[in-house]
């Protein structure tokens, strides 16, 4: 297990990913939607530096619980968690926000879930970190950090609001 990001480091990949968002986000106004649990934090991360900047947005968070593909295989029930969007979402411009994009697949329920609120105009993806893998074909179009690793690696993102510490640990699997 290793640190690959430490506060500092998560510091300046959330403004890497601020000033991507940014460039869009000047030219009309965007819908900033953070995938519980993670995600959420990420986006408000973004949308008080959107603020603090100036540019007005929308927010929201979005639960996906109840739209994985692997509820059957699960241990546990899922913890749900309530979905929280209060703007238009018919012709929106909306950028999802997670914090670690693997195989797509919690991207594709987020997608469906965002849907079940109307039509967005555009959706895009921004991640704190890409760490490759894709079993469904969906790329970001925002990537604060790109990490190489292997199939059955684990990135452990930790999240100050969440975890109490912002850290992000690759845990190899030899």
């Amino acid at each position: 297990m290793s640190i690959v990001l430490d506060e500092a480091a998560i510091g300046e990949a959330l403004a890497s990913l601020v000033e991507q968002i940014r460039a869009t986000a000047e030219h009309g106004r965007v819908a900033i939607v953070g995938i519980r649990s993670r995600g959420d934090e990420v986006a408000e991360r973004v949308c008080a530096s959107l603020r603090e900047a100036g540019i007005e947005h929308d927010y929201g968070m979005l639960d996906i619980s109840l739209y994985r593909d692997d509820l059957s295989h699960l241990e546990e029930n899922p913890k749900l968690q309530s979905s929280e969007i209060t703007f238009q979402v018919d012709g929106a411009h909306v950028v999802l926000v997670d914090d670690v994009l693997f195989t797509g697949r919690t991207i594709r329920a987020a997608l469906d879930a965002l849907t079940d609120y109307g039509r967005p105009a555009r959706i895009q993806l921004a991640v704190l970190i890409d760490r490759g893998h894709r079993e469904i074909p969906i790329q970001p179009d925002y990537v604060a950090v790109t990490l190489e690793t292997a199939r059955m690696d684990h990135v452990v993102v930790r999240l100050k609001n969440t975890d109490g510490e912002d850290a992000v640990e690759l845990v190899e699997n030899s």
